[in-house]
């Protein structure tokens, strides 16, 4: 064991139940809010049979406390304090006891807060948790690479945080083995095999994912070959003098990008990083560090912007027989020092399993790891925003798998998960469920539904900084749907619109253009017709708006309601030595920001 500091202390498994219970007492009065589907709020009449104030009232009292919470940002602030002792806190009447109708907006919006992850005192902070597994260790090699190059804001920040985190883990351990489930494009698992020297298996269900990956990775060790042959001091020189060429070649448009890239407004940068379509590794490496070698002389300080500190540290982390040979044409023949020469036979006999080896497989609870990799050993399980079911099948593998000593799950998609109470009329065959996992909510037979996980996955904290909700493109499909209601009799249709709402130039543009989609007929429909029914639920569109704060207000107890439920199952497994959960990412950035964390007792 590498860190001589104890684990931090977390919440027992009893007070975890008694905040579950809490939580509970909330969302059996909240949750219709979440349930309530946004594309037939006109045609049920979801305002008038949920709520009891009007949207101006609605609305102004969230930007209150909105704006009362930046003030305040440390505050919980709970209407009435908990009662001593009890864990309990009673709020004021937030929804009628008869209509059970929302009837205190203030009321329901500190309940909201009150019953999150971060104020329900659940969480383990990221540094605390880092300086204990870490002690006083020093992280590994390589600390100066950074992946800011090779693939977005988002992704950067995910993956230079969770790596960091699952190196610390393994380092506690000693253990070099990681298995990434769901790694997509590879980005999480190439970094920690480049950066920690890990033997990293990435395993997708997506067969274009894992080719992807694997020549992804290839390129990218085949152009920093190039770079490793040479002494630091050569590589370095040589760069300048190709960037110095490049620069006379290339003036013009080099400037031009420079002045796109600081010209970015932070809303600009908002969409880059809300995004979950990624760059590919494949463009040359060797291109991005020439332009980081100019920009040195232009932006100095915009140290966002360089993929490393110093350059071409990451070189270093890889052995000789880990990259791929090229022509010696390619490079200088230049004799390499001693040192460099021993420093790289070092890194290769200790690094032999720095090796990132994408699979492709489909991962269920019941999957049997010895069949996918044929070398398992005593290793780490992760998951960087795993999909649906994916994320709890990863904390059953873990349980039911002597070799794996460790887990960090971050879950995504909740919409996807599988509940086990949510059509209890039907027959189902399926014996381990996405929700609930714990004993106690089991006992409850407790469902969320569809919507309401759906609702979970938005984001509280980028509407706060003005990232707001789509209100028109949702008032549109509202909309459309009475139409299709009142004109066609279709109640409920098996065909989606999807996203075609940026495509559309006006109203009357996207009803014809959804009515072509859905295989309606769209010249039984006067065009008058259709501008009536715009007209008529125009003024009413604050509504929609209302109605839509109120469910982001509620998202994160939904989110805190699925990560309990996980925590409290990994609590009740006997061999567990510690589990949490951390806030691992800035939510603006990555909005689905913890991560479920657990470690095995060691033998």
């Amino acid at each position: 064991m590498a860190a001589s500091c104890p684990l931090p202390r977390t919440q027992d498994l009893p007070t975890l139940r008694a905040k579950l219970r809490e939580l509970l007492r909330f969302l059996r009065e909240a949750l219709s809010i979440s349930n309530a589907h946004t594309v037939d709020f006109y045609t049920e009449s979801v305002w008038e049979e949920l709520v009891d104030l009007s949207p101006e009232t609605v609305l102004a009292t969230l930007r209150r406390s909105a704006a009362e919470t930046e003030l305040r940002p440390s505050e919980a602030r709970p209407l009435v304090e908990a009662e001593k002792g009890s864990g309990i806190t009673d709020f004021p009447k937030i929804f009628c006891e008869t209509s059970q109708k929302l009837v205190n907006v203030e009321a329901f919006a500190q309940a909201a807060k009150y019953y999150s992850v971060q104020n329900l005192g659940v969480c383990t902070p990221f540094e605390q948790l880092l300086a204990a597994l870490q002690g006083n260790q020093k992280q590994r090699t390589g600390q100066n690479m950074k992946p800011v190059d090779f693939m977005n804001m988002k992704k950067s920040h995910e993956v230079q945080a969770m790596s960091e985190l699952v190196s610390s883990i393994a380092d506690y351990y000693g253990i070099k083995q990681v298995i990434d489930l769901g790694s997509g494009k590879g980005y999480l698992s190439s970094f920690l095999s480049l950066k920690y020297g890990l033997k990293v298996y990435g395993i997708d269900s997506s067969n274009t994912n894992t080719h992807g990956a694997e020549e992804r990775n290839r390129k990218l060790k085949k152009h920093w070959k190039l770079h490793h042959s040479q002494p630091r001091l050569d590589v370095n020189g040589l760069a300048l003098k190709m960037a110095k060429e490049k620069k006379m070649q290339s003036e013009i448009k080099y400037k031009a990008d420079i002045e796109k890239v600081y010209s970015n407004s932070p809303t600009d940068q908002g969409k880059m990083f809300a995004s979950d379509l990624l760059p590919d590794f494949s463009g040359s490496i060797i291109s991005n560090i020439r332009k980081q070698m100019e920009s040195l002389h232009v932006q100095p300080h915009r140290e966002e912007n360089l993929c490393f500190e110093t350059a071409f540290s990451l070189i270093d982390l890889l052995p000789i027989n880990g990259i791929e040979p090229i022509s010696s044409l390619q490079i200088c023949k230049r004799e390499m020092p001693e040192a460099t020469k021993e420093r790289r036979k070092t890194i290769s006999k200790s690094s032999e399993s720095n090796i990132y080896s994408p699979l492709t497989c489909f991962i269920t609870a019941d999957s049997e790891l010895h069949d996918i990799i044929k070398d398992l050993e005593d290793c780490l399980m992760v998951g960087l925003h795993t999909c649906g079911d994916l994320a709890p099948n990863t904390l059953r593998i873990f349980t039911s798998k002597s070799e794996i000593k460790g887990v960090c799950s971050v879950g995504c998609c909740y919409h996807l998960l599988s509940e086990e109470f949510e059509n209890q009329h039907k027959e189902f065959s399926q014996e381990k469920w996405g929700f609930p996992m714990c004993q106690y909510l089991k006992e409850e037979r407790w469902c969320c539904g569809r919507n309401a996980r759906m609702s979970a996955c938005l984001a509280l904290e980028r509407v706060e900084v003005g990232q707001g909700l789509p209100t028109e493109s949702l008032f549109y499909r509202a909309v459309l749907q009475d139409i299709i209601k009142d004109c066609y009799g279709i109640t409920k249709c098996d065909r989606h619109v999807g996203k075609i709402y940026s495509k559309c130039s006006s109203f009357l543009d996207y009803v014809k253009k959804s009515l072509k989609k859905l295989g309606l007929d769209e010249s039984k429909l006067p065009e008058k017709v259709i501008m009536d029914y715009y007209e008529k639920y125009k003024p009413r569109m604050n509504e929609l708006e209302a109605f839509n704060m109120l469910k982001v207000v509620l998202a994160p107890c939904i989110e805190t309601l699925i990560l309990l439920d996980r925590l409290c199952y990994l609590k009740e497994q006997e061999d567990l030595a510690w589990s949490a959960l951390v806030k691992l990412f800035d939510p603006v950035k990555s909005p689905r920001c913890y991560a479920v964390i657990a470690l095995k007792k060691q033998q």
